[in-house]
């Protein structure tokens, strides 16, 4: 069994679900102790609880501490099964985010599997549907597995109420090498809102077409209709030869729109600037399948907090190596070879 401090690294909810993950793909038990020991309000909150809850159903798991404000659990998989599942926080925590968290079992499972998942599917500190969509999952099937995700309903912080569709076919995990970004096809920013002002929208747009100075036929706004509650996301998505990169500025209360999409511009210029294909999230996202398969190289910005503790936890649950290469103060190289298991 493994033994892993939930307070290290980024000290947060990622530990709990990467080992959650990393449990289910090797079929070895976990001890996961002081979860989310960093953040204001510690251990288990009601989005953690139910991707526990879904790991356990895709695992046959046996788990002890599931209940919210546990900060110890144990998770013991006894083989993973292929199906259909329904999970739903029943807040507006993060159905990416439980998604990322059983993912890795059913690429690699036996058999197809459809999930339905409910709760937010535009939270800030959690990947966008988009990003999922368009940023994550073409290159998981670039180097294997075939999953597709539909978004049948929005929700946002803190109403929730969104539901997303996915579907897995499972397939071997070859290697990625994703060195280059190659030439830019389109530029996008698409600014959203749910029961909130138009001008919220037009506001965001004109900030972000300042900031960026793209050709104004790149900038749209959307009214969504139907929304459990309120909210507005600006998405800004660069659509490159060799990969797709997604951006999120989320409103705030208090917060002007022009502060939303000038915060999320500054992180697609960063992007830009440093030449490289791999944003700081996707980079996150890739390290977990490189490792579980062919290993592989990409570059990207300077790796966060988020990806170095994902790098340290994979190394410790799956014996691969992570290294991160500086290649200037703007662009790094990950090199992850395949773990053990």
């Amino acid at each position: 069994m493994h033994t892993i401090d939930g307070s290290f690294g980024e000290g947060g909810g990622q530990v709990l679900r990467s080992a959650l993950a990393l449990s289910l793909v090797t079929e070895t038990p976990v001890r996961i102790t002081r979860i989310r020991a960093r953040r204001d309000r510690p251990g288990l909150q009601r989005q953690h609880l139910t991707a526990v809850r879904a790991a356990a159903a895709v695992g046959r798991a046996e788990v002890t501490g599931a209940a919210i404000g546990s900060r110890e659990l144990v998770f013991r998989p006894r083989g993973v099964t292929p199906g259909e599942y329904t999970f739903d926080v029943g807040t507006a925590g993060s159905a990416t985010l439980v998604l990322q968290t059983v993912l890795p079992a059913l690429i690699g499972a036996a058999g197809p599997s459809a999930i339905t998942l409910s709760g937010g599917t535009h939270n800030p500190m959690a990947p966008p549907f988009e990003f999922v969509e368009r940023a994550f999952l073409p290159i998981l099937e670039r180097i294997g597995p075939r999953v597709t995700a539909k978004l049948e309903a929005w929700g946002f912080y803190p109403a929730g109420g969104g539901r997303l569709r996915v579907t897995v076919e499972p397939a071997p995990l070859s290697g990625l090498e994703l060195l280059e970004r190659g030439a830019i096809r389109a530029l996008s920013a698409v600014a959203s809102v749910a029961n909130l002002a138009p001008s919220i929208a037009d506001r965001e747009l004109r900030a972000a077409a300042t900031a960026l100075g793209w050709d104004p036929a790149c900038f749209r706004s959307n009214v969504i209709m139907g929304s459990h509650g309120p909210g507005n996301v600006i998405l800004m998505t660069i659509e490159s030869d060799h990969v797709t990169e997604v951006f999120a500025g989320f409103g705030e209360k208090g917060v002007r729109a022009e502060i939303v999409a000038s915060r999320a511009a500054a992180e697609v210029r960063e992007y830009l600037d440093a030449g490289v294909p791999v944003g700081p999230h996707l980079a996150d996202q890739l390290l977990l399948p490189l490792a579980l398969g062919g290993g592989g190289s990409f570059r990207t910005v300077a790796p966060t907090l988020h990806a170095r503790t994902q790098a340290d936890l994979i190394e410790r649950m799956l014996g691969a190596k992570v290294a991160f290469v500086e290649e200037s103060p703007r662009a790094f190289r990950v090199d992850v070879e395949r773990g053990a298991r």
